[in-house]
C-alpha cells in the first residue's frame, strides 16, 4: 500500500489523515483491478530463533531488500550497489535506468505482498531500492554463471574486486554469501527476472540466464553435495533465493498424505519445550520401580524357553500351582514385611490371565493421531551405535534418509560443512517454520544430527564414513556446529524419518549389552526402593545368623573343627618322624 506520511510515521502529531484516506481508497481500487492473490514468502525470524543467535539471521555487511535497508552499520555497502546500478545502465542500449525502476513500479502490489512486514515508504521509493538491489544480486551471481555444467568465472569489476573473489578467500564474499541467504534479507525471484528482461529484451534469454545464475550458486553454497537427480525447478516457482535453495534440498513429494504433523497438546510452554515434558513427569509419577524391576526380569525370562527352564516355567504357571497360592497368598500379602513384595509378585503370578483376555489388536487410530513426546527424538549418538554393529553409508537427499534392518545400516545424506554453513541451515529452518504449511522436514533433519552427534568422536566416524565433508577446523566445531542448532518451533510427524529413528532405536534396545545396562542402571542404581528391599533382606539374614549362632555357639563350634582338623594333619607326620 502507498500510504503518504510527513517526516515520522510514528508521531501521531505529523500523520496526515487525508493522505492516509486517499492512499487507503488508491490501494482498494488497485487491488480490485488486480485481483490477484500473491502469497507472502519473504517473513521476519520467529522471535524464539532470533534469540538463540542473532548474528545468523541478521546481515553483517550488505541489506538486500527493504527490512534492513536503512541500517546505519550497513549503509556503507550503499555505493558498492549504486555502482552496480551504473554499470548495469551503460550495457543498456537503447533504454535508461529509469525505465528498469518503471518497469518494477508496476508491479508494486506483488512486491509488497511477498513481505509479511508492512512496507511503509511509497511506490517510486520502493521501485528503486528493488531495482538497485536487484542490479547487485545479478552482477554478484553472474560470478557463478554455469555453462554445460561447469562453474565460469566471470570477470569482476574493479569497483568490487576487493569484495568479491570465487575461491572464498576473502572474509567479505563470504559476508556476503551468508547476507544473500538470510530470510529477512531477500526481494522476489521474479524482481530479478524482470530487470533481466529488461536488460536483453527477451524473457526466454532471461529466465535461461538466470537458471544458470541459480544453479552455480546452489552448487557454491548447498551443504548437500551428492543430490542426484534433481529435478529441473521452474524459476517462476520459486520465491527468492532461500526458497530456491530450499527446494533443491528438500525436493516436493508427491502426495501430501505421506506426511501428518501433529503439534503439542494444550499446557505449559515450558514443559513442551523442555527436555523433562510433562508426558515424562506423568511417567515417571505413574510408575512403580519395584514393579518395573520384576517386569524386566519376567521379560528376561519369558524369552528363554528352552530345557529346565521351560519345564520350571509350566509348572509355576500351571492352574493347581495357582489354585494354591491364590489362597495363602491372600493373607501372606498383608503381614507386615510383605507388603513390598505384594505388587512384584501379583504382576509375575497373576497378571497373565488379565493379559490373556485383553484383545490383541487395539484400535491404532488414537495413537497415529497423538503427538509425538520428547522419547520419540531421542536416539543413540553414531559411537554407541557403532560399538552396536550399525554401519553408516551415505545418500542422495534428506528424503532419502532410512535404516536397513537386515544389514543394519543407516543411510544418511553427504552434507559439507563450511563457513558459511550454520547460517545457511538455521535461516532454512527459520524459513520452513515460517512458511511451510505441512511438517517440518529439514528441522526434523536437524534434530536428528543434533540427536546423533554429541562430540568430535561422533563427526570423526561420520567423516570418515564420507557423511560429513569438514572444511571446518576441527571435529569438534562441527560437532559444536550441531549441538547449538534450536530445538523446533513445533514437533512434527515426519513418517520417513520417523520410521528411521524407530528403527535404529529398536535396534539399539534390543540389543542385551544396553539392556542389562539399562537395567542396572533403572533398577539397581536409580531404585532407592529396590536398595531398600535389599537392605532389609541383608539385615533379616544378619539377625537369623545372629541368633543361630547364640543358640548353637558358632564360635566354640569353628574352635573344634580347627582343632580336629589340626589333629588329622598333623598325627600322622608326628608318628612318621618317631618312626625314624
Amino acid at each position: 500500500m502507498s500510504f503518504q506520511y510527513t517526516k515520522s510515521s510514528n508521531s501521531l502529531a505529523e500523520f496526515d489523515e487525508h493522505r492516509w484516506l486517499s492512499g487507503i481508497q488508491q490501494t482498494m481500487e488497485e487491488e480490485l483491478e488486480n485481483d490477484h492473490a500473491f502469497p507472502v514468502s519473504i517473513f521476519n525470524v520467529p522471535k524464539t530463533l532470533m534469540a538463540c543467535d542473532p548474528a545468523s539471521y541478521t546481515p553483517q555487511l550488505v541489506a538486500i531488500g527493504p527490512y534492513h535497508y536503512w541500517s546505519t552499520e550497513l549503509y556503507e555497502m550503499e555505493r558498492y550497489k549504486i555502482s552496480a546500478a551504473k554499470r548495469t545502465q551503460k550495457q543498456l542500449q537503447t533504454l535508461k535506468f529509469q525505465d528498469v525502476v518503471d518497469h518494477l513500479i508496476k508491479l508494486e502490489l506483488k512486491i509488497r505482498a511477498s513481505y509479511h512486514k508492512f512496507l511503509n515508504f511509497n511506490k517510486e521509493t520502493l521501485g528503486w531500492m528493488m531495482a538497485i538491489d536487484a542490479c547487485f544480486l545479478l552482477e554478484f551471481l553472474q560470478i557463478y554463471a554455469i555453462k554445460e555444467g561447469v562453474v565460469t568465472v566471470t570477470r569482476v569489476s574493479s569497483g568490487m574486486s576487493h569484495l568479491v573473489d570465487y575461491t572464498g578467500r576473502k572474509s567479505a564474499h563470504n559476508s556476503i554469501l551468508k547476507d544473500m541467504v538470510m530470510l529477512e534479507n531477500q526481494i522476489p525471484l521474479f524482481v530479478l527476472r524482470e530487470t533481466l528482461e529488461v536488460q536483453f529484451s527477451s524473457l526466454e534469454i532471461a529466465d535461461e540466464r538466470l537458471l544458470l545464475m541459480l544453479e552455480g550458486f546452489r552448487q557454491e553454497l548447498s551443504p548437500f553435495k551428492m543430490i542426484q537427480d534433481l529435478p529441473k525447478i521452474q524459476v517462476l516457482k520459486c520465491a527468492h533465493l532461500l526458497d530456491y535453495l530450499y527446494d533443491t534440498i528438500v525436493p516436493k513429494l508427491e502426495s501430501s498424505t505421506e506426511i501428518t504433523e501433529a503439534e503439542y497438546p494444550p499446557g505449559d510452554e515450558a514443559d513442551q519445550n523442555s527436555g523433562n515434558s510433562s508426558y515424562v513427569k506423568y511417567f515417571f509419577k505413574k510408575k512403580s520401580f519395584v514393579k518395573d524391576f520384576f517386569s524386566e526380569i519376567w521379560e528376561l525370562l519369558s524369552k528363554l524357553n528352552k530345557g529346565p527352564i521351560r519345564l520350571l516355567k509350566a509348572v509355576l504357571f500351571s492352574r493347581p500351582v495357582k489354585v494354591l497360592l491364590k489362597l495363602p497368598w491372600k493373607i501372606l500379602s498383608n503381614l507386615p514385611g510383605f507388603s513390598i513384595l505384594k505388587q512384584p509378585v501379583q504382576f509375575m503370578f497373576f497378571s497373565r490371565d488379565k493379559e490373556e483376555v485383553k484383545p490383541e489388536n487395539k484400535s491404532s487410530n488414537k495413537e497415529i493421531n497423538k503427538p509425538p513426546l520428547v522419547e520419540e527424538i531421542a536416539i543413540p549418538s553414531v559411537t554407541q551405535l557403532s560399538k552396536s554393529c550399525v554401519m553408516f553409508s551415505p545418500t542422495g537427499n534428506v528424503l532419502s534418509i532410512t535404516f536397513d534392518p537386515k544389514t543394519r545400516t543407516f543411510y544418511l545424506p553427504t552434507v559439507s560443512l563450511d563457513v558459511n554453513t550454520e547460517v545457511v541451515l538455521r535461516n532454512l529452518v527459520a524459513y520452513e517454520a515460517s512458511n511451510a504449511s505441512g511438517p517440518l522436514v529439514f528441522t526434523r533433519y536437524t534434530e536428528l544430527m543434533n540427536g546423533i552427534i554429541d562430540t568430535a568422536e561422533d563427526v570423526k566416524l561420520l567423516r570418515e564414513k564420507g557423511i560429513i565433508m569438514n572444511r571446518m577446523k576441527s571435529d569438534e566445531e562441527v560437532a559444536n556446529l550441531w549441538n547449538g542448532m534450536s530445538k523446533s518451533i513445533r514437533l512434527t510427524r515426519v513418517p520417513f524419518l520417523d520410521k528411521a529413528i524407530e528403527d535404529v532405536n529398536k535396534h539399539y534396545n534390543g540389543r542385551w549389552k544396553v539392556k542389562i545396562m539399562r537395567f542396572v542402571k533403572a533398577y539397581v542404581f536409580g531404585s532407592w526402593q529396590f536398595l531398600t528391599l535389599i537392605a532389609a533382606i541383608c539385615l533379616v539374614l544378619l539377625m537369623g545368623l545372629q541368633a543361630f549362632c547364640s543358640v548353637y555357639t558358632c564360635g566354640r563350634m569353628n574352635v573344634r573343627i580347627t582343632h580336629q582338623q589340626y589333629m588329622d594333619v598333623v598325627k600322622p607326620q608326628d608318628s612318621s618322624i618317631d618312626s625314624t
